[in-house]
């Protein structure tokens, strides 16, 4: 089953220099259950493209499936599904999203983080909420920091309550955007065994990453892009010992 799949996702920014054109065509599937990377270099259109999938970017063409259900098809910028708001934003909170930041409100605990979502967004009672974000924030490791302030922990901790508080929302399917990548080099491991753990249990993963080491473990597949387009998708056994496009094993070359 598809939880995850665009057809011809474009996208072009306009600024003070111009256009540039951040997404051609993307095409991708991504399956329940399956675990899907996309790496590339800087400006390549990954993150763009991760946030156009909940609806942080708008793509100016293309079709989005959520969940097998579509809930975007653009023309010329302009969503052509005539689906009650209410319905589409029920789908896409199927959709979870961890980013490189941790966007954690500095005013509130760990545990007020992780409840605070479910109770306001999804209307779950406070107990139950409280309830869920403990064992949510168990799963991460962290039950001895409910308590704790997002200044009381270290970069590593604060990734992994902004993981609890994304899972608190019980998601179908969840994004990750270079969630390692404001991590200093010996915090980035726990971060990643939480992730491993999650694609353990079965969770559909879609996680733009440098951490090809990550990648090549964790990976049903590995998405190669470069200049707004997809160039290659492989197994990560082939993606990494032999890819088959050029600029893929240039890529490479440059970041093993």
């Amino acid at each position: 089953m598809s939880m995850i799949k665009t057809v011809n996702a474009d996208k072009t920014f306009h600024g003070a220099k111009g256009k540039l054109h951040v997404l051609k065509n993307v095409s991708l599937e991504v399956q329940a259950q399956e675990v899907v990377c996309i790496i590339g270099p800087s400006g390549a259109g990954k993150s763009t493209y991760l946030r156009s999938l909940n609806r942080l970017e708008k793509i100016d063409s293309g079709q989005i499936y959520i969940d097998d259900k579509l809930l975007f098809d653009c023309e010329n910028g302009i969503n052509t599904v005539k689906m009650p708001v209410h319905e589409r934003n029920k789908a896409l909170l199927e959709v979870g999203m961890v980013f490189q930041q941790f966007n954690l409100f500095p005013h509130k605990t760990a545990l007020e983080n992780v409840m605070l979502s479910p109770v306001h967004v999804r209307k779950v009672p406070p107990k139950e909420a409280k309830e869920k974000a403990l064992a949510m924030l168990g799963k991460v490791g962290l039950a001895d920091k409910i308590d704790a302030y997002p200044s009381q922990l270290s970069g590593g901790q604060q990734q992994r309550v902004a993981i609890a508080r994304a899972l608190a929302m019980e998601p179908k399917i969840m994004l990750f955007d270079e969630p390692t990548s404001a991590l200093d080099p010996e915090l980035v491991g726990e971060v990643l065994s939480v992730m491993k753990g999650l694609a353990q249990l079965g969770m559909t993963m879609l996680v733009v990453t440098h951490e090809m080491g990550f990648a090549r473990e964790a990976a049903d597949r590995v998405v190669f892009m470069f200049e707004g387009s997809i160039l290659e998708i492989n197994t990560p056994e082939a993606m990494f010992t032999s890819p088959a496009n050029e600029r893929t094993r240039q890529f490479l070359q440059s970041v093993l």
